[in-house]
């Protein structure tokens, strides 16, 4: 059981989105978007009512102004409502942030993308077949770089995210740790440069930030993008386990896939066992706006905004971005985004390349019974329906 939760245990855009497209019927692909957000109120009420979640909420941003739709509640003891201004934790969504700030110390001239990690972290990444000189730090922001996934590991899953969340949900880990328990699992086989998600490519991404700059990755993100885009709802929590109000619950079933599981109240949790990859506690409307000006070019210079969207191509019409991801829906809208997922929060920032729609939504639990009913959503908003399935297709998931 634990081998099999730590395969299992996460989301990421363009996996979920392949395998929703790969079952779509042919008759679904001229679908195409529709006024008003109706499909996307009905994809989230779906959540709630056919996925057994407790509750989703959404915000979308385009040239009319901004939506809210939701669905279920925050908190299923008293029957509260979602709200626009929730905090919840983005995971991964962490991801983007700390690949801006990467890219903005290469557009100062303090970095390369294609520097070593050896060069700024020597023996670090070392031993057991892996050589740092050879790992670039575009190869860690594009998951190209081999460096293996810490949450992989069936123990560290199993007191993070599994069986042993209650026991070790206060737990504090540094990243040094993280990267020592990653690079216990050997190479992964396969060509050189494929695509290969990892949490641990983030940790090393993290350490370089405070390398170069003296300060945390929380305080560069929070001094190079917060501040000025006054993103007011988006912290960096570190070792705290507490949430800023006002939240949701975010309920767990520790990621056990067997529908009479037991669901815990994981709210509160020390994510440092994610750190750099997965610790941003944000809004909807946070996202939605830093989604934006990544796009539109008002976070980065024109060289490193290309860089940002430079998409390798990982198959079925995904493919990794650095520190984003992209897929192709069924109506032919290309989005690019990211998606995370934490005991008790699972999340989505996405939106169309030319900056003018973006959706960020999250759900307060973090199960999926039926993982097409969350790429629903990002359909039902950016084609206006939900397509037709032959049927619906599982898609693996990941923790981050």
């Amino acid at each position: 059981m634990q081998q099999r939760a730590a395969r299992t245990v996460a989301i990421a855009l363009a996996v979920a989105l392949s395998a929703g497209t790969a079952a779509l019927a042919p008759a679904a692909q001229a679908a195409g978007p529709t006024h008003g957000h109706e499909a996307t109120r009905s994809a989230l009420r779906a959540l709630v009512e056919k996925g057994g979640l407790p509750g989703a909420a959404a915000t979308v941003h385009d040239s009319k102004g901004s939506w809210f739709g939701r669905a279920g509640h925050a908190d299923t003891g008293s029957g509260r409502k979602r709200t626009p201004g929730e905090h919840f934790r983005g995971a991964s969504i962490t991801k983007t942030f700390v690949a801006t700030v990467l890219l903005q110390l290469e557009a100062e001239g303090r970095l390369d993308l294609d520097d070593t990690v050896e060069r700024w972290l020597p023996g670090l990444v070392h031993g057991n077949g892996y050589d740092g000189s050879k790992v670039t730090l575009r190869q860690l922001l594009n998951h190209t770089s081999g460096v293996p996934n810490h949450t992989d590991d069936p123990d560290f899953i199993h007191d993070a995210a599994g069986p042993g969340f209650l026991e070790h949900r206060y737990d504090t880990h540094t990243p040094e740790e993280l990267v020592a328990i990653a690079l216990r699992r050997p190479p992964r086989p396969g060509p050189d440069n494929e695509p290969a998600y990892s949490n641990t490519n983030f940790i090393v991404a993290g350490m370089v930030i405070e390398k170069v700059t003296g300060r945390g990755y929380a305080q560069e993100i929070t001094r190079r993008i917060i501040r000025p885009l006054k993103l007011r709802g988006t912290s960096f929590p570190g070792t705290s386990p507490e949430m800023p109000k006002p939240h949701p619950v975010g309920y767990s079933r520790l990621h056990q896939d067997t529908p009479d599981a037991e669901i815990h109240d994981a709210t509160e949790q020390n994510m440092t066992w994610l750190g750099a990859a997965g610790d941003v506690i944000s809004t909807s409307g946070d996202l939605n706006r830093f989604q934006r000006a990544l796009v539109k070019g008002d976070v980065l210079p024109p060289r490193q905004t290309k860089e940002m969207f430079d998409e390798v191509p990982a198959g079925h019409g995904i493919g990794f971005g650095l520190g984003v991801e992209f897929a192709r829906l069924s109506c032919g809208v290309k989005v690019v985004g990211k998606s995370g997922r934490t005991n008790g929060s699972l999340s989505a920032m996405v939106g169309t390349e030319d900056g003018e729609h973006q959706l960020t939504f999250n759900i307060n639990g973090d199960w999926l019974p039926d993982s097409s009913l969350y790429i629903d959503v990002i359909e039902a908003e950016f084609c206006g329906k939900v397509p037709s399935r032959t049927h619906r297709a599982p898609a693996a998931l990941r923790l981050g």
